[in-house]
């Protein structure tokens, strides 16, 4: 495993690293502020990078933590003999993750992206600990009927032939992420903090088995266990819940944001349509606006 270069991101990330040995291996971790504990859950290809600006805004009042996935940011990064890199495996690690922290009181999380499917996965096992839930582009939930997932991801998702010198030779899927999923151009700091943990062959193989493990099929490894997400969600209609959406998404758009308001019609919702994927990126300072002013009023929920 080759170690990033801190002089890529240290400057916009100047927490001290934390880490903790789950089944996955060893798992790096942010862990800034007292108060609170907001748990934010990073997706793909980013990694605790992302979430810098808000440890930076909320760790002044709340417990702010940001793992990074086994295989992701500057976790350990281990091989297919040692680790399956499934939904499961990733579940089981956040489950041991928090197991360990021993948190006093609820945790309020934040999702993004693949971390909505892990993060919604692990409040529905321990619903007791979940006390308000902040949504950004993701889902929890299979595709809303009759979407299917982009043809870029498909394409690495079943041509392995070309996935695998594209994603893992290449670091095509988190390059590309780069210029896509933000709606507005990161400068070339912030990009190389980004794509700083996969640097090299071997340290992307997170970011290529997140897209081999999205589930379409019945057959699909994660599938049931999605689905049975997915029938459980239900149960936090009573918690609080903040949307916070970038319009222009080219995998989470429009329709995903619909089916989280079909399903939480009481979620508080904000839509941005000056941003992308990457909506920490576009649009930080509005978003943490948004989020101090949810977490304040609804601080005894």
């Amino acid at each position: 495993m080759v170690t990033p270069s801190p002089s890529h991101y240290r400057d916009l990330y100047p927490f001290e690293s934390h880490f903790m040995t789950v089944a996955g291996g060893k798992l790096h971790y942010v862990d800034e502020g007292t108060g609170d504990t907001i748990l934010m859950i990073h997706g793909n290809p980013t990694w605790s990078f992302y979430y810098r600006r808000l440890i930076h805004a909320l760790s002044s009042k709340y417990r702010t933590i940001a793992p990074d996935h086994i295989g992701c940011g500057l976790s350990e990064k281990p091989s297919l003999s040692k680790y399956d890199y499934s939904l499961a495996s990733r579940i089981a690690d956040l489950e041991s993750f928090v197991h360990q922290l021993n948190i006093t009181g609820k945790i309020t999380l934040v999702i993004h992206d693949w971390g909505g499917m892990i993060g919604m996965a692990f409040a529905v096992r321990h619903p007791d600990l979940i006390s308000r839930i902040i949504v950004t582009n993701t889902a929890a939930f299979l595709p809303p009927p009759g979407k299917s997932i982009p043809r870029r991801l498909r394409m690495i998702r079943n041509l392995k032939f070309f996935s695998k010198p594209a994603v893992l030779g290449l670091n095509l899927f988190a390059v590309a992420a780069l210029f896509m999923a933000p709606q507005k151009p990161l400068s070339k700091k912030i990009k190389r903090g980004l794509i700083a943990p996969y640097n090299s062959w071997v340290n992307r193989l997170a970011t290529l088995m997140f897209v081999y493990d999205i589930p379409i099929c019945q057959t699909d490894l994660s599938y049931d266990l999605v689905q049975a997400v997915s029938r459980q969600l239900s149960r936090f209609q009573a918690h609080p819940m903040l949307i916070c959406w970038g319009k222009h998404d080219f995998v989470f758009d429009l329709d995903y944001l619909a089916e989280w308001q079909r399903r939480f019609p009481k979620a508080e919702t904000h839509l941005f349509s000056t941003a992308g994927h990457y909506l920490l990126e576009d649009e930080p300072e509005a978003v943490i606006h948004i989020m101090h002013t949810f977490l304040t009023k609804t601080q005894n929920q």
